[in-house]
C-alpha cells in the first residue's frame, strides 16, 4: 500500500481508536477523507478498496460506506519470519491445497457468503493493486473456512510475509489482464468445488491455481 493510501487507512483507524467511529458507523465521504488525510480521491478509493477486501468496511450503493462489525481473531498474531518469494510459494504449495478437503467439510453458510463476497470483489476490481487485496481476502476466507485456529495463523504468517517489497515487485511485473482473468476463473473453480463439498476437486483446483501463480511470478512454465 502506498504512503497516501496508508494515510487514509491510518486516519480511519485513529477515528476508531479514539472512539469517534464504532462498528456500523458511517464513514466520512471520499471528499472529506481526502481533505482530512491530505490525499487524492484516487488514494482514498484505493484505501477503501483495501479495507473493504479485508472486511473492515462495508459499502452500500446510495447509502455510503460503513465500518463493519468487529470480528476478533481467534488468537493473537505470531511473529513473521524473514523469508523470500520462493519460500512463500513453496509453503503455499505445500499447505493451501492440503487445507481444501478440511474447508470442504467444515465451511458454514457464512463462510461461503464471505468467499462469494471476495470473489465478486476480485471480479469487479481487476486493476493490479486492488485485485491483490481481494485475492488475499479470498484466500484468507478459505483458511477461515477450515475453522482450524493454527491453520488460520499459519496463513496469516504467510500473507504477512507477502508484504516484502520484492514480492510486490514480482507480482506487479507478472500481472496482466489475461492472467487476472485466469486467477478469477481459478478462484471460481475452487469455490464451486467447496460448495459441492468435493474436497478432492478443491484440492486439485487449488494446486492448479498456486502452480499457475508460481509460474507467472517466476516466469517458469511448469
Amino acid at each position: 500500500m502506498g504512503s497516501a493510501e496508508a494515510q487514509v487507512a491510518d486516519l480511519i483507524e485513529r477515528e476508531v481508536r479514539e472512539g469517534r467511529l464504532g462498528p456500523g458507523a458511517r464513514l466520512p465521504t471520499e471528499r472529506q477523507l481526502a481533505e482530512r488525510a491530505s490525499a487524492s480521491r484516487t488514494a482514498v478509493r484505493r484505501a477503501l478498496a483495501m479495507l473493504e477486501a479485508q472486511g473492515r468496511i462495508v459499502r452500500h450503493v446510495g447509502r455510503g460506506t460503513f465500518l463493519a462489525p468487529v470480528r476478533p481473531d481467534p488468537a493473537g498474531p505470531l511473529p513473521v519470519p524473514s523469508t523470500s518469494p520462493a519460500e512463500i510459494m513453496a509453503v503455499r504449495l505445500l499447505i493451501e491445497p492440503q487445507t481444501m478437503p478440511l474447508a470442504a467439510t467444515a465451511a458454514t453458510p457464512e463462510d461461503f457468503a464471505e468467499m462469494e463476497r471476495c470473489l465478486r470483489g476480485g471480479e469487479e476490481h481487476q486493476q493490479q493493486e486492488e485485485f491483490e487485496h481481494w485475492d488475499v481476502a479470498f484466500h484468507r476466507a478459505l483458511a477461515v473456512a477450515t475453522h482450524n485456529t493454527l491453520l488460520i495463523q499459519i496463513y496469516d504468517i504467510v500473507n504477512d510475509a507477502r508484504h516484502h517489497p520484492l514480492w510486490g515487485r514480482l507480482k506487479q511485473r507478472s500481472f496482466t489482464s489475461a492472467r487476472c482473468g485466469e486467477y478469477i476463473r481459478d478462484h471460481r473453480d475452487i469455490y464451486e468445488a467447496l460448495l459441492d463439498r468435493d474436497g478432492a476437486a478443491a484440492h486439485a483446483a487449488m494446486r492448479t491455481h498456486v502452480l499457475r501463480v508460481q509460474s507467472n511470478i517466476f516466469d517458469v512454465h511448469l
